[in-house]
């Protein structure tokens, strides 16, 4: 029997996905939106602490490896967020208090190839 994940980089990543439109057209200063993503990368870590990938992830403190990726409206960050449910992929929508907004997301850390397929058409954050 193959191991899990047999064939798959070692390699694991931390997915960030923040809404475009809160810089370009919602005017929220570079800094407010960078939190944003801090928040839902630090929640996802925290709610998935116990995953073997998220602990794999923390013991190679210092090659942390995260991509930023641009969705560019509220409406596409949740439908990242239905697709990523729908495949099984854990992940943290982050709901900006007391607005109540969907400011991004963060996946627990994972294995580039097996979430590649989701993001693909996202582009690096702008």
């Amino acid at each position: 029997m193959a191991a899990p994940n047999a064939g798959i980089s070692s390699r694991l990543v931390q997915y960030v996905v923040v809404r475009s439109d809160l810089v370009h057209e919602l005017s929220w200063p570079l800094g407010a939106v960078i939190t944003q993503a801090c928040h839902a990368a630090t929640a996802a870590i925290h709610l998935h602490y116990g995953d073997p990938d998220t602990q794999r992830y923390l013991a190679e403190l210092d090659s942390m490896h995260k991509v930023v990726l641009g969705a560019p409206d509220e409406a596409a960050l949740s439908g990242l967020s239905e697709r990523l449910t729908e495949a099984g992929v854990a992940h943290k929508v982050w709901v900006e208090q007391p607005e109540n907004m969907p400011t991004c997301l963060a996946l627990k850390p994972c294995h580039k190839e097996t979430v590649q397929p989701l993001l693909r058409k996202l582009k690096l954050f702008k």
